[in-house]
């Protein structure tokens, strides 16, 4: 690539968490294509990296804390920082992650003339409090271009923002090879123990669920200042099924949790594309989940690779959930055509997709 070939991303961490996951693939991608010289920003409260990403990325990080006790000074520092930072990078374009922090991006380089792409990553109708609306009108119609993850979301953002450059463009879905083991009877939810998540809803539906050999399998940890897990725990016990509810943790090896599983269920209430979804289907295991806004109902079809239950049928999904507990068979079939529709979410192609939207246009 002749001239300038920097790219700059820009995220507030690369914690663990899905937004995370996706941008630490995508920057990694654009490291081994060797045609760009990539600089990754990290401005957010927490600057530590979870996910391996290439030695080649140039990582960029404020030399002040983020001070919470004085959130407005922390925040006039973050957008002076960004604006500097960004110009001397001086990048062909930048992508932002984060609701709420695109705002802070687009706030930081307004009047600049690099281009800026931004992606929310959660439920695109999800109001994020009366300052954030009022700044996400005002300054994602600067953007370059506005990247949504799923068709639900673009119609909802063609309503709200006056745009003329949206892209839809699913999560990179990593294509999960499992080893041929012996499989446990385990029914797993992958997902930060969060309200939203609703962990809690699928211990009332397991405890009622005719599966005494059965055990759930909650891989995940508390996040968001939400201590949830003793909580839910103690619900577990409440309902006499402590001894068959697993608390994992946090864990690095979620692929080991998808190979020895027989079923994934999934409760959350508010998605904006749940990559462990798309993980679980990777790895051929049936799914079942709660047809929130948005992401499950781009991933399942309804009957022919998982269930997709309305949500807040709490009756429909124990129904559900209890069919695949009883038919091996249509746990087979299920998995079967899940790996292989999950297929056009894979990595290098969503990814080039990135490529071609925020670089090559």
């Amino acid at each position: 690539m002749m001239g300038n070939n920097k790219v700059c991303f820009v995220i507030h961490s690369l914690q663990a968490g899905g937004m995370e996951r996706v941008m630490s693939e995508i920057i990694n991608y654009f490291s081994s294509t060797k045609k760009y010289e990539v600089h990754l920003v990290l401005y957010g409260l927490k600057r530590d990296i979870f996910y391996t990403i290439s030695n080649d990325i140039i990582v960029h990080k404020p030399n002040f804390e983020f001070d919470s006790a004085n959130r407005f000074l922390s925040t006039l520092k973050t957008v002076r920082y960004l604006r500097k930072i960004v110009k001397e990078i001086n990048p062909i374009s930048v992508l932002s992650f984060g609701e709420r922090w695109n705002n802070l991006v687009l706030l930081s380089l307004y009047g600049t003339s690099i281009p800026v792409f931004v992606s929310d990553r959660a439920q695109p109708n999800k109001p994020l409090g009366f300052k954030d609306d009022f700044l996400r009108k005002i300054l994602y119609p600067t953007a370059k271009g506005v990247i949504v993850q799923t068709n639900k979301a673009l119609q909802i953002f063609e309503k709200m923002y006056k745009h003329s450059n949206f892209k839809v463009i699913g999560n990179p879905i990593r294509q999960i090879e499992c080893d041929v083991v012996e499989k446990e009877n385990y029914i797993l939810m992958v997902g930060r123990y969060i309200k939203s998540k609703q962990q809690n809803k699928l211990i009332e539906i397991f405890s009622k669920l005719n599966a005494p050999d059965w055990k759930l399998v909650l891989l995940g940890y508390d996040h968001l200042q939400q201590s949830n897990q003793s909580e839910w725990q103690q619900l577990a016990a409440n309902l006499h099924c402590s001894d068959k509810v697993i608390f994992t943790g946090k864990q690095t090896d979620v692929e080991h949790y998808y190979a020895i599983s027989k079923i994934f269920a999934f409760t959350s209430n508010s998605e904006g594309f749940p990559n462990v979804v798309g993980e679980a289907m990777s790895a051929g295991l049936p799914v079942i989940a709660f047809d929130c806004i948005a992401g499950p109902s781009d991933l399942i079809t309804d009957n022919e690779n998982g269930f997709l239950i309305p949500l807040h049928d709490d009756a429909l999904f124990l129904e559900k959930l209890q069919y695949l507990v009883d038919n091996i068979d249509q746990r087979k079939l299920f998995g079967e055509s899940a790996k292989k529709s999950i297929k056009q979410f894979e990595l290098n192609y969503i990814c080039r997709q990135f490529e071609e939207f925020i670089v090559l246009v």
